[in-house]
């Protein structure tokens, strides 16, 4: 009879390590894209049934994610998807402008002629979807290329840092180009941008990027008013006025 073959403790770690990488990936995507809104309970047993594994990946993968800045634990409640306050917002776009800022002053200085030529093609395809009125398109296209340029900037710290806070943002559900009508506008900074990095002055290409950020903090800000404006419950109906009595 031959014995049972009892799996290496390595190789059972190593597997259940690739197994929870899996599914936190699969949750980030379910969350940043929507799937799983701002504020909801991740329940241990749907998810689990849905992935198809057991809670013990399932839960490292919270423990990342919270990590990540994702989700939130609540004692004796669960697990949630953070919900990102306009406050907190404002401090990202605040400290993303400043790393933006360097990215631009450093693609200024060193990027290379292919690299140019990869980043313009980006915006091409923006402009594109802008004609196409292809707003979904667009905002990936917009965080793809962003993300390339932190990434040609060749600081690695930088890079994760940046990647954390976009994810991090995009929590918070009001997207500036929801509205059709700013697409162009966007579209346009993306190219300036493009022509100060391309124009080798590192004062222009870091100004031109900070200041498309502050552009989006503020487009953030005004959207979040008139959102929160349009919300307010209408003040009650004036009762009928009652004519003076006479004395």
């Amino acid at each position: 009879m031959t014995a049972a073959v009892v799996p290496h403790p390595t190789i059972t770690l190593l597997q259940t390590s690739s197994l929870t990488s899996v599914v936190q990936g699969e949750l980030e995507r379910m969350i940043l894209s929507g799937e799983l809104a701002p504020g909801e309970k991740l329940t241990e047993m749907t998810l689990a049934t849905r992935l198809g594994v057991s809670r013990g990946p399932l839960r490292e993968a919270f423990r990342m994610l919270e990590e990540a800045g994702l989700v939130r634990t609540e004692k004796n409640r669960g697990v949630f998807v953070r919900d990102i306050p306009i406050d907190e917002a404002v401090e990202i776009f605040d400290l993303r402008a400043a790393m933006d800022e360097l990215v631009g002053r450093r693609l200024a200085e060193h990027i290379t002629p292919a690299q140019l030529k990869e980043v313009r093609a980006m915006v091409d395809a923006m402009e594109r979807a802008v004609k196409a009125e292809d707003t979904y398109h667009y905002h990936l296209l917009n965080l793809r290329f962003h993300d390339r340029l932190v990434e040609l900037a060749g600081n690695g710290k930088l890079t994760s840092i940046y990647r954390k806070l976009i994810k991090e943002l995009s929590l918070f559900r009001r997207l500036n180009l929801a509205d059709g009508w700013l697409l162009p506008i966007s579209a346009n900074e993306h190219r300036q941008i493009v022509k100060a990095i391309a124009s080798g002055d590192p004062d222009a290409a870091g100004r031109a990027m900070f200041e498309h950020v502050m552009e989006s903090k503020e487009r953030t800000i005004a959207n979040n008013l008139r959102r929160q404006t349009a919300a307010a419950p209408a003040p009650p109906p004036e009762g009928p006025k009652r004519a003076p009595r006479q004395r």
